[in-house]
């Protein structure tokens, strides 16, 4: 990772062996971040994986708050199977506690279409005289340069049409299964999961992540949950490399469309 005091180093450097036509055309560009001579470093080599690390720890996380009913006291029977509380009579290898692992299926076979037309026409006249006003009416000929009619002192015509139209077609097919781990335990027994799955093929790094909520019954025996039963699911999936970089917009392009009032 490039110090600040490495940016300067190259700064210097430009300032004294680039010809002056060049040095102005570099800062007439953007200002170049760190991050962006980060990657120049890692010119000819393949992008580098992600540590793995606790969720927990990882900046911006957020613990999950959300209204809990009250807690139910468990009390014990004598000479019975069943305790007050408990979701099954055994035991079983699902997962049910915080670190426990927990297969995420992702099956989405999305299609939208819409065809949207919207068509608005309007016309307007107003007419507007005085034909007596006190007598002061004679006095429009003393301020203005022709003779004017009093009946029709003011004629407005005005015309709007629009005409509006927009098409969507959308086909989205994702088929994935990623292991997510329990990160939290909700006081009314749900789980909150995290899962991020990173696959690097040569130069591109191909990106899965998935979190959510999801109740303890939602799980298969084979320790196996599906994405539609998550509550509040958060799915990417996405990459980074060269492929990600062809078919990103250029950061010059991107400012000028956001800045070009037309």
């Amino acid at each position: 990772m490039l110090q600040e005091k490495d940016c300067r180093t190259m700064i210097n450097t430009i300032k004294t062996f680039a010809p002056k036509a060049l040095l102005v055309a570099v800062f007439s560009l953007p200002v170049i971040s760190c991050t962006t001579l980060d990657r120049l470093s890692e010119v000819g080599t393949s992008p580098e994986l992600t540590s793995i690390a606790n969720p927990n720890k990882t900046r911006g996380y957020k613990p999950i708050s959300m209204p809990m009913p009250m807690p139910m006291r468990a009390t014990r029977q004598p000479n019975s199977l069943w305790q007050e509380g408990s979701r099954a009579f055994f035991k079983d290898q699902r997962a049910s506690e915080v670190g426990d692992i927990i297969t995420v299926v992702v099956a989405i076979e999305d299609e939208a279409q819409l065809d949207n037309r919207t068509r608005q026409d309007r016309t307007a006249s107003e007419d507007f005289g005085i034909g007596n006003f006190f007598g002061l009416e004679t006095l429009f000929g003393a301020v203005l340069p022709e003779p004017v009619n009093n009946a029709t002192l003011l004629d407005v015509d005005a015309k709007t049409a629009n005409d509006g139209r927009g098409r969507i077609d959308r086909e989205e097919t994702v088929n994935l299964r990623i292991a997510a781990v329990v990160t939290q335990r909700l006081p009314n027994g749900n789980l909150v999961l995290f899962g991020r799955q990173e696959i690097r093929v040569n130069f591109e790094i191909r990106e899965v992540v998935v979190g959510g909520i999801i109740r303890p019954e939602d799980i298969a025996s084979a320790n196996t949950v599906n994405y539609d039963q998550m509550a509040e699911a958060r799915i990417a999936y996405g990459g980074r490399g060269q492929l990600n970089d062809l078919q990103q917009m250029r950061y010059g392009a991107e400012v000028l469309q956001i800045l070009m009032p037309f």
